[in-house]
């Protein structure tokens, strides 16, 4: 069984068709989905996944209790390093998915920094995903960093930056390996 990791844009709630039906092929086959508890497109997603009724998912949350876990899944805690606000919360349980994962299905508005470096750790570990990018309209995979670096290039100078700011001294390095 493969495991998906399953994410997105917080400010996505309503999901493009082409997420839907990929879902559902991830559902048909029995995948193992890895998915976060955030409002937005993880909800939108587990949403779809409770009314399958689907059995194989893993909610991963940074706080004591998941904020969405709308199928009673298995819940997994990682908790944050001592002292995180902000976006820094839920980046562990965001990496930790990325390591478990064998491939990636993004929903990315084209500005969130936090999808965009989930896209960049499936990369970094080898792992393909596939993304939706809801401004463009358009459905691509990436294979590695190069294929990052080239979507990333699009989003825009304020947003690169954005992202930067949110990287590990780790994830820089691997990224200019």
């Amino acid at each position: 069984m493969a495991m998906i990791f399953l994410g997105g844009s917080r400010d996505i709630f309503e999901l493009p068709a082409p997420v839907i039906e990929r879902i559902g092929a991830i559902v048909a086959a029995e995948h193992g989905v890895l998915i976060g508890d955030a409002p937005g497109a993880d909800a939108e997603m587990q949403g779809l996944l409770a009314g399958y009724k689907y059995e194989h998912v893993g909610v991963f949350h940074a706080r004591a209790e998941p904020r969405n876990n709308l199928g009673d899944w298995a819940a997994y805690h990682i908790p944050p390093p001592a002292g995180a606000q902000g976006f820094a919360v839920h980046a562990e349980k965001d990496r930790e998915m990325a390591r478990r994962a064998d491939f990636g299905l993004m929903i990315w508005n084209g500005e969130s920094p936090g999808t965009a470096l989930n896209m960049l750790r499936l990369a970094l570990a080898g792992n393909p995903c596939v993304i939706y990018d809801t401004m463009r309209r358009t459905v691509c995979t990436l294979h590695d960093t190069a294929d990052w670096r080239a979507m990333i290039e699009d989003a825009g100078p304020d947003i690169r930056r954005q992202i930067e700011t949110r990287m590990t001294p780790d994830e820089c390095l691997d990224l200019t390996a």
